[in-house]
């Protein structure tokens, strides 16, 4: 059975792992924002992409969730002492890879083959696709406070150099309208048997997927096939500020939330036990509720989320 994954962050990164588990892994693709991307030090970062990789080729950093296991800091503690900008920290080994996306774009190689090329060096069978060859960025408007209007800033700097802690008045996904979803990308949701939108962030890790001209009508087009996993339980994000930013957009953060989020998109919604006596809700929504664990504690719980997912879709 062939799934198409749309992914980002941790819990998407997280999620696969489960997913090569539960199937044939050469049957897997994953469709991953790059929304997230910057430029740091002249080095073209790529932070989903990276988590994914690294997640699937079990070397990553088990503490954060992101990064490599076994990581130093030799590099960002010198680049410190220097007085450089070391608020986005990059492990010495994780610098290699860096340091190669840099060199092959500044080659000429498009981002998805770039990617390929590095789940090659860490032995991966299933593909991992960036959304879009061209620039895509996330871009967050800050909400006003008393001392301060409201300004936009980069992603990562709301997210890692502010810790996601001022509230979130507007997204804006630069360069997406101008953006041409990446060689396979269309092919991969419209030929996969089953398409899943993985337990990330719907507003700033699937949201830049979809932007994307083209991927939402190939996503949409697919619907009843399309199985989403929330990835809010009791109201709560696991990880990251995805409870945050619903409340601050205007959208409640719950899996009644997602659900309507999702509802033009995903026919089914896995959803945590936790929620289990909101399945109705959900599905008053227009969305098949399915619950079931869904911590993924450990790769065998990603593992079995995985194949309920991809039997809720069936």
């Amino acid at each position: 059975m062939s799934v198409c994954v749309l992914a980002g962050g941790v819990g998407a990164a997280r999620f696969l792992a489960g997913l090569v588990q539960a199937t044939d892994p050469t049957e897997v693709t994953a469709v991953v924002n790059v929304g997230d991307d910057m430029v740091l030090h002249g080095l073209h970062i790529s932070p989903d992409l990276d988590t994914c990789t690294y997640t699937l080729a079990d070397a990553i950093n088990p503490d954060t969730g992101w990064g490599l296991a076994g990581e130093t800091w030799a590099a960002m503690d010198q680049l410190e002492r220097l007085g450089g900008e070391a608020w986005f920290r990059l492990g010495d080994r994780d610098l290699a890879t860096h340091l190669y996306r840099t060199q092959r774009l500044s080659e000429g190689a498009p981002l998805s083959a770039v990617t390929a090329e590095l789940a090659a060096a860490w032995g991966l069978v299933c593909r991992l696709l960036p959304v879009t060859d061209d620039p895509l960025r996330t871009l967050v408007t800050l909400a006003a406070t008393d001392t301060e209007p409201e300004r936009e800033v980069g992603f990562q700097d709301w997210f890692v150099g502010q810790q996601h802690a001022p509230d979130v008045a507007s997204l804006h996904f630069d360069g997406a309208d101008a953006a041409r979803p990446a060689p396979r990308v269309l092919e991969a949701i419209g030929d996969a048997d089953v398409v899943v939108v993985a337990p990330s962030n719907p507003l700033v890790s699937i949201d830049p997927v979809l932007a994307v001209p083209g991927v939402r009508d190939a996503v949409v087009s697919r619907r009843e096939s399309v199985v989403a996993v929330s990835p809010i339980i009791a109201g709560r994000a696991l990880k990251g500020p995805a409870d945050q930013l619903m409340a601050n957009l205007g959208h409640e953060p719950s899996v009644v939330g997602v659900a309507r989020l999702y509802a033009p998109l995903v026919g089914t919604l896995v959803i945590d036990t936790a929620d289990a006596a909101l399945a109705g809700a959900v599905e008053a929504e227009g969305v098949r509720g399915v619950a079931a664990p869904t911590i993924m504690s450990d790769r065998a719980a990603a593992q079995a989320l995985a194949e309920v997912t991809v039997g809720a879709a069936a």
